[in-house]
């Protein structure tokens, strides 16, 4: 029975093959089963051709709805173009996000690799297929039948928006290199320029721009070693930075054989607002010479059909800070941004390091004066932060608290930064008089009337001498430290006008009106006994002060020395550092130390510990005990586990932005930009 089984099966075979193929050349065709993992799923659903450099699935499915693959779209790109263009049965949408995928893909091919000598001329070709890829994704975003809100949810339009945002970089790298050759050569940079049959025109209004940019860098392009976070709002356009010149904060001494070292000059005839400058040629302030932008390509049109006939295109620029959204085309759009990448380059670009250090010691090409920087564009609407930094440094101290500032998207609403730099070898006295004076005319130059929002409930954040500074600016110095000067001093006629008309300014201050909080972090407000000790006076010998100061003070000091003299016949008093200032024992220090904060400010402490098994009083944190840096009155005292440098901490971060949403609360917001 068995063999007989068998025997019929083995004469089947060839009837059931032969059915097999039959049913095959049928068209019936075989499904199975292939695993894939979930988060394999996932990354495939979302590959596409600026992650993966291959197509997306949702491009791929078009282009087999059309008949056609990846590989003939790659041999012969137009005739591909026209299948998908004429293929009636395929949904708008489907269309004008594959083209644009497609366009990104051919100029990627198109577009020269950065090398070590730098990046090649973008070709016209080049450029033509990504303004191409950015129209056919504008068109999608805009006309294509559904709002952007309606998808929002959904992977392919933020595949797109992508290729728009991408595509706009790259056109407005290339379009910005022609504006500011045009410029350069005397022309109007918003002049429409031709690149093939396309007609393209620049907008840089909403910038304000001064000068003339000296780069346009791509946000995405660059990285930083020493932010621990970059702050960005994801949305429509590209994020860039914009690079203007950096002021020069150095004048050249000019003698009558020819130029010499470069340093800052006595200038007594530099009165202003009822002061002296040294040098009018170094400015008092300026906005941070780089700045954010975000780019647009706008394609002419009120409709789709308008919009793919099109060979007009308008780059506008806008900053992230002052813009969340535009209106386009009806639909609120939530603009792109990046919040870390303009303070990153311009701290990066600097120097800041190196001439800290050379100022500190009196060496050439140091700083002579205050400069008031601001870290965005002038907002009349935002309150100000301003921000004093210590000893031997520079806004480089401040470079993860400014940057969590601005990138919380609350306090960014709120508040705009400024910084000072300033010479940190210079007698504490003489900074607070000058600092208070850049900063007040910075102010003014902005708004002469003090009615804008920004002229009111200003913060002052000072750390380690800066935040010395920062107490003596919100502190009313009545006739105390003059009169503990007449009290050492012997003065009298000339003696006493010449002396009173040099430091009298220094020494007779009012409280900077309109600051409502301050917040002082490791600062000496009694001094140290660090800076008085062995290791602090040999520094203190290595300091020195720019000519400037000694060629403005040194007949007041002699005055004084004679003085003096007259008295008990002591030696000459030489005009203090700033490491003389620091001392416990320091006269001036010991009298500033009493004068009152001004009456209602609110203020707060950030006290550093080194050691965590000590006692909070008797502590240090290295430099600055907790004795001199606890002030009584405050409305909070915060204790960190740190060495003198807390202010870049998290915990030292986290505390100040906690201080300043408590103040938001407390003083109300401003409406959303």
């Amino acid at each position: 029975m068995t063999r007989l089984l068998m025997t019929r099966w083995q004469r089947a075979l060839p009837v059931l093959f032969a059915a097999f193929l039959l049913l095959g050349s049928s068209g019936c065709a075989m499904v199975t089963v292939k695993q894939v993992k979930s988060s394999d799923s996932l990354v495939n659903k979302r590959a596409d051709v600026l992650n993966t450099g291959k197509l997306s699935p949702a491009a791929r499915e078009t282009l087999s709805a059309a008949g056609l693959d990846e590989s003939q779209c790659d041999k012969d790109f137009l005739v591909c173009r026209s299948t998908l263009l004429m293929t009636d049965d395929l949904n708008v949408e489907q269309r004008l996000s594959a083209l644009s995928e497609l366009w990104v893909k051919a100029a990627l091919a198109m577009t020269p690799k950065k090398t070590a000598a730098g990046e090649p001329p973008m070709s016209d070709a080049a450029l033509d297929a990504w303004l191409e890829a950015a129209r056919y994704a504008y068109a999608y975003l805009f006309y294509s039948g559904r709002s952007p809100s309606d998808r929002a949810f959904e992977d392919r339009q933020t595949q797109v928006r992508d290729y728009y945002n991408y595509a706009a970089e790259k056109a407005a790298v290339v379009l910005f290199v022609r504006a500011r050759a045009a410029a350069l050569a005397g022309e109007d940079y918003t002049k429409p320029i031709s690149v093939g049959s396309w007609s393209l025109a620049s907008n840089y209004q909403q910038l304000g721009l001064k000068s003339i940019p000296a780069q346009l860098v791509p946000a995405g392009t660059v990285s930083f070693v020493g932010l621990r976070s970059t702050y960005r709002r994801d949305g429509f356009g590209a994020e860039l930075v914009m690079v203007m010149d950096p002021p020069k904060l150095v004048a050249p001494v000019i003698a009558p054989d020819g130029p010499k070292a470069e340093t800052t000059q006595d200038d007594e005839d530099g009165a202003r607002r009822g002061r002296h400058r040294h040098d009018d040629s170094v400015p008092e302030f300026s906005e941070m010479s780089s700045i954010n932008v975000t780019a647009l390509l706008r394609f002419e049109g009120s409709s789709l059909e308008d919009v793919m006939r099109t060979r007009r295109v308008e780059l506008d620029a806008y900053s992230p800070e002052a813009t969340e959204r535009i209106t386009l085309h009806g639909e609120q759009v939530p603009l792109a941004g990046n919040f870390t990448a303009a303070y990153g380059l311009w701290l990066a670009q600097s120097g800041f390091a190196r001439q800290s250090l050379r100022t500190l010691f009196g060496m050439s090409e140091g700083i002579g004066e205050p400069h008031i920087y601001l870290m965005q564009p002038w907002d009349p609407n935002r309150r100000i932060i301003f921000m004093l930094h210590g000893l031997a440094s520079s806004p480089e101290a401040w470079v993860n608290l400014a940057n969590e500032i601005m990138g919380d998207p609350e306090l960014r609403q709120q508040f705009q930064v400024w910084q000072v730099y300033y010479p940190t070898n210079a007698p504490i006295a003489l900074n607070r008089y000058e600092i208070a004076n850049a900063f007040n005319d910075t102010l003014e130059h902005f708004d002469p009337n003090g009615s804008t929002r920004a002229s009111k409930d200003m913060v002052y954040i000072g750390h380690s001498m800066g935040g010395v500074l920062a107490r003596l600016l919100v502190s009313d110095s009545g006739d105390v430290l003059w009169n503990d000067l007449l009290a050492n001093y012997d003065l009298k006629g000339e003696r006493l006008k010449r002396v009173q008309n040099k430091l009298g300014p220094l020494l007779h201050f009012k409280a900077q009106p309109n600051v409502e909080r301050a917040i002082f972090i490791a600062a000496p407000h009694q001094g140290t006994d660090i800076a008085g000790n062995k290791v602090g006076r040999l520094i203190g010998r290595l300091v020195r002060l720019p000519l400037t100061i000694l060629g403005k003070f040194e007949d007041v000091f002699m005055a004084l020395a004679q003085a003096e003299q007259q008295v008990d016949g002591t030696a000459k008093p030489k005009i203090p550092n700033s490491i003389d200032n620091l001392k416990a024992s320091d006269p001036f220090v010991k009298a500033a130390a009493q004068l009152p904060i001004e009456a209602g400010l609110k203020y707060h402490s950030i006290i550093a510990q080194r050691k965590p098994e000590l006692p909070v009083e008797k502590s240090d944190d290295g430099l600055v005990p907790y004795w001199s840096a606890h002030l009584p009155g405050a409305l909070s005292e915060k204790v960190i586990i740190s060495g003198h440098s807390v202010q870049e901490t998290p915990q030292a971060v986290l505390e100040v932005r906690r201080i300043l949403h408590r103040d938001v609360d407390d003083v109300g917001t401003a409406a959303t930009p």
